[in-house]
């Protein structure tokens, strides 16, 4: 038998300690700080318009994805031939509804269809709003300026993924409009992708959302927020309205379901698309409030003046629509609503910024109405459209008629509102300051010369502050030296008392404050200030002669 031999074991090295390292190995721990180890490739930070690109093809695949799985769905419920037979139709339906989904329109024989819902917009906007925060976590993106450059870097390559799909979703009778594609494509992925953008770099840098109206001039700012307000009373009622009719319609509502016989699936599918459709119904609530009104069809009208319908789609929602005839006389309370609008969205926007010249008030307050005049109408437009038929080519408000409808009425009350507000407040600020002023008066005679002056009063939030000043002008000389009176006997001459220097109310010059800490909880975000102009220096004394 052969004898069997340990195994050599790694020579020392000259100092007899560890073994010696291949040079690779050596050349390797050289470029490794010892206690770190390389960052891994994953972790490096992408070229911008790579990863918008990775970014826009993720969101369209997964929301493709989605809609495809609904489409089989709904190509199950209903009576179909063989899978391999339309597998082709299939595929282009999910195509069209995910155009669908960005609010693409699409022409067929007689007509075209863009009465489209606005609810399956959310599918694609959450999808780009997820992959605007992968797109700022994986890029260098070290400043806020860089927001513009990210949200391009997903729109444009998802426009083009959009184009495209508007090609392979055409068919025979159905054809997408291509540039409605790429509008609508990039349109979407902008907002939607910047916002995520925004938000992932606000959470990065440890700056709170409330922080980003502070970056917007005051007069924007408040007129944001009276447009926002307004905006969502008009809407908050319009859901009311349609809440309310489809309670009073509901046995009608089931009985349609009924005749419908969807089935369990079915079923499914057709609560999903009416709540797809519940954003254009609440639109259509807010043309009613206005004044305009809808129209279910040519010829049609849904108004506070009257109802008349005609033969309209088996739909189950549309059950809320009333009878022909007068309107019911409970829905005439709406009509009150836009005025109450206006008043809301002025107060707000003097609130947060009130208005140092009262005759400017109104003015923004109409400002204010225009504005949501302006939202009114783009909603009226998005909500609204065409069926196909030439029965249903007119389906919803009128853009135009809501706009002018809604900027003027909103636009009053909101005028008379404001000027309102501002009068009140710079009343009560006017009376706060009339017991300082006659407070002040003791405390000048009676301290003495070396006492400080009182504090300033604290400065409410969002408003600006009156200060009582004295007068320049009014300030007694100082006395000029004369001859020492003697101190003999005889009557002593009183010197008259000194008059009190007159005060008066002034309203400084306007100056915006300087931003505080974000951590600073009980300090002023908003809003603007006025502060006293610094009283003027005194003429150097150059000395006699000059």
């Amino acid at each position: 038998m052969g004898r069997v031999s340990a195994p050599a074991r790694p020579s020392p090295n000259r100092s007899g300690g560890r073994p010696r390292r291949e040079p690779s190995q050596a050349r390797g721990a050289a470029r490794a700080p010892r206690g770190r180890r390389p960052p891994p490739a994953d972790d490096q930070p992408r070229p911008l318009y790579t990863a918008g690109g990775l970014a826009a093809a993720w969101s369209a695949g997964i929301g493709l994805a989605v809609l495809m799985t609904l489409t089989v769905a709904g190509w199950v419920a209903a009576p179909h031939g063989a899978f391999g037979e339309d597998i082709g139709e299939v595929l282009r339906a999910a195509v069209q509804a995910w155009l669908v989904g960005h609010h693409v329109g699409f022409t067929i024989p007689g007509g075209g269809v863009s009465l489209l819902p606005l609810g399956l917009v959310v599918l694609p906007g959450l999808l780009l709003y997820r992959a605007g925060r992968w797109l700022a976590r994986s890029c260098e993106l070290p400043r806020l300026r860089h927001l513009f450059r990210a949200a391009l870097a997903i729109a444009g390559p998802y426009a083009a993924i959009a184009g495209t799909l508007a090609l392979v979703g055409r068919t025979e009778v159905v054809r997408p409009s291509v540039v409605q594609a790429l509008i609508a494509g990039f349109g979407v992925a902008f907002v939607a992708g910047g916002a995520g953008v925004l938000f992932q770099l606000l959470k990065d840098k440890g700056i709170p959302k409330r922080r980003l109206l502070d970056l917007m001039p005051d007069r924007p700012r408040s007129l944001l927020v009276g447009t926002l307000s307004a905006t969502g009373t008009l809407l908050a009622t319009g859901a009311l309205l349609f809440g309310a009719a489809l309670a009073s319609g509901m046995d009608q509502a089931a009985a349609l379901t009924g005749e419908l016989a969807p089935g369990l699936v079915g079923g499914a599918l057709l609560l999903l698309v009416q709540l797809l459709y519940l954003p254009n119904a609440v639109v259509f609530g807010l043309a009613y409030a206005v004044g305009p009104g809808f129209a279910v069809g040519t010829g049609t009208v849904v108004a506070p003046t009257g109802v008349s319908v005609g033969a309209v789609p088996i739909l189950p929602m549309l059950a809320a629509l009333p009878d022909n005839g007068p309107a019911p006389v409970v829905s005439l309370a709406a009509l009150a609503v836009p005025f109450l609008a206006g008043a809301v969205g002025g107060v707000l926007t003097q609130r947060s910024a009130p208005a140092v010249v009262s005759e400017s008030a109104p003015l923004w307050g109409f400002v204010c109405g225009v504005t949501t005049g302006l939202v009114c109408a783009a909603l009226s437009l998005l909500a609204g459209g065409s069926m196909g038929a030439e029965r249903l080519s007119e389906v919803g408000p009128s853009a135009w008629q809501v706009g002018l409808i809604t900027a003027l009425e909103v636009g009053l009350a909101a005028a008379i509102a404001a000027w309102v507000a501002n009068w009140r407040y710079y009343r009560r600020a006017h009376a706060g300051a009339a017991p300082d002023e006659a407070g002040a008066e003791p405390e000048e005679e009676e301290g003495a010369p070396g006492d400080e002056p009182p504090p300033a009063p604290a400065r409410r939030r969002g408003r600006p502050v009156l200060r009582v000043v004295p007068d320049p002008g009014d300030a007694e000389p100082a006395p000029e030296p004369g001859p020492r009176p003697r101190s003999g006997p005889g009557p002593v001459e009183q010197a008259p008392p000194k008059a009190a220097p007159r005060r008066r109310l002034r309203l400084p010059a306007l100056r915006l404050r300087r931003r505080r800490a974000a951590d600073d909880d009980g300090e002023e975000f908003y809003g603007i200030t006025y502060e006293a102009d610094s009283a003027p220096a005194a003429p150097a004394d150059d000395g006699p002669g000059r």
